[in-house]
């Protein structure tokens, strides 16, 4: 027990010091995690260094971190000072008023929530329809009110959040007539134009700056009835770094009206389609020189940076759920009725979805490293819990009787004679808490708070498979790794006769 103690005791030490390290005034640019967003909150990130770095303002990046409700929780927060977003989002997203389109109309409505924007960058990525050459050609579609022409069955494929969004799904529904008995399913942006590109969906929601429309050849049809507002991009920003940073937000202010339709749809393809690092495209916007560290370097260095995320996001939320979890285990084992109940709580809190979970937190928490933290602990409590118990309620009696036998007080016999015994049992379940945990954290990434998960995203928001893989494999390996971690503790910490 000392050495696990000593052993918290130089975990927090290490990330702690390494934190107050780094301790400095900041200022973090989000970013949604579709390519567009990424790319632009790159640009924006990129465009405060230039002038940050002479005021000794450290530029903290948090990009990919997931939808407009994230990053409007965090920037509601503060713990994202600005992000690139569109005015269509801001009034139906953020206001909740969508007869706001003009910019002063936003501008005023976002003042009394601490907000402000930009004017726009120079584009608009309007929502829009797509479907295949080939399947335009067959069934004569040049405007979205053509679909009443097509037989049923016909496959439609949306956005996770143009499926639910008000001025996306529902609004094309209640406007255009549909074809009866059609197949809708909703899916990630880039996973559903992998799926129209193998014929294995019809008509797909896209942007307007897609790099995919003109690579895939699709063809945009024509919103005749004009039911998608405009989407300008801005930049959306706390009224309160725009005041303590005026000429950071100047400096932000150049690049109005720099981006147009057609260099968005360049920069899209960039990443897309040639598979260039954010990084590098937006420092080709910006005519800036390349980087001269190698494209292994700074993947290296990327790696390593997200192992020490997930590593301590696993290692924290593991060292809580232990503290947490074998005292409860005890508890459930020494008292009956209360035991049930914190069995049934433990279980309960398995079954949550982890995506819900991670939502109900972010109100209490708010976004990043936290509400990821409390959720990987609550996750890996029950099997710390039901190894405790399982372990403690199996002993023998008659080893038990030993320990009256000699005298020992409940505590005494505890400590010495039931944990010892029972070791092997509660070293299990901390053994599987871990290994669950590194599993499980990938999903932090959409709140911001880092990890292998934050390649993975990156890898789905560009479909890039590779990508995916360098997140995928590391949290692969790094199971293995713990699990061979514990075997061998368990020769050190287990007794031979336990084994």
């Amino acid at each position: 027990m000392i050495h696990f103690t000593l052993l918290v005791i130089v975990w927090f030490l290490f990330f702690g010091s390494a934190h107050e390290g780094l301790a400095t005034e900041r200022v973090t640019v989000g970013s949604k995690s579709f390519t567009e967003g990424v790319i632009l909150g790159e640009i924006l990130s990129q465009t405060l260094e230039d002038v940050a770095i002479n005021a000794k303002i450290e530029v903290n990046r948090r990009l990919g971190m997931g939808g407009t409700g994230i990053l409007y929780q965090a920037l509601s927060s503060g713990e994202v000072q600005l992000y690139a977003e569109y005015t269509g989002t801001i009034s139906e997203a953020i206001l909740k008023n969508p007869k706001l389109r003009s910019h002063d109309e936003i501008l005023a409505a976002l003042k009394p929530l601490g907000l402000t924007i930009s004017n726009s960058l120079g584009f608009d990525n309007s929502y829009a329809l797509a479907v295949r050459r080939k399947f335009a050609d067959r069934f004569k579609l040049k405007k979205m009110s053509d679909l009443q022409n097509l037989p049923k069955g016909t496959r439609f494929g949306f956005s996770h959040e143009f499926s639910i969004r008000e001025d996306g799904y529902p609004a094309l529904k209640s406007t255009y007539t549909f074809p009866i008995e059609h197949v809708l399913v909703a899916m990630e942006h880039s996973l559903a134009l992998e799926a129209m590109s193998k014929e294995e969906l019809d008509v797909t929601d896209v942007y307007s700056t897609d790099a995919k429309i003109k690579s895939m050849d699709l063809v945009v049809l024509d919103d005749d009835r004009a039911i998608f507002p405009k989407y300008e991009a801005v930049i959306l920003a706390r009224i309160e770094f725009v005041s303590s940073h005026p000429i950071l937000w100047k400096r932000l202010l150049e690049l109005e009206n720099r981006i147009d339709v057609d260099k968005m749809r360049e920069l899209n393809a960039m990443v897309d389609e040639d598979r260039l690092s954010f990084v590098s495209v937006a420092n080709s916007f910006l005519n800036k020189k390349a980087e001269r560290t190698s494209r292994i370097s700074a993947e290296t260095s990327k790696l390593a940076r997200r192992t020490l995320e997930h590593l301590q996001l696993v290692g924290t939320a593991l060292l809580f759920s232990i503290f947490i979890g074998i005292p409860l285990g005890i508890v459930a084992c020494e008292k009956q009725i209360l035991g049930r109940g914190i069995l049934l709580i433990s279980g309960v809190v398995q079954t949550i979805p982890s995506l819900a979970l991670l939502c109900f937190l972010i109100p209490l928490f708010g976004i990043g490293f936290t509400s990821a933290l409390v959720a990987l602990c609550l996750y890996g409590l029950l099997p710390v819990v039901m190894n405790t118990f399982t372990g403690l309620r199996t002993i023998d009696p008659i080893l038990l009787e030993t320990a009256d036998a000699l005298g020992l007080n409940r505590w005494q016999a505890l400590m010495r004679v039931r944990i010892p015994l029972a070791s092997r049992s509660i070293l299990s379940g901390v053994k599987t808490s871990a290994i669950v945990g590194i599993g499980t954290a990938t999903l932090a990434a959409l709140i911001g708070a880092g990890g292998y998960g934050a390649t993975i995203l990156s890898g789905l928001a560009t479909n890039d498979l590779s990508t995916i893989l360098m997140g995928a494999a590391p949290a692969g390996a790094l199971a293995v790794a713990v699990y061979g971690l514990f075997e061998f503790a368990e020769r050190l910490l287990i007794p031979k006769g336990l084994r």
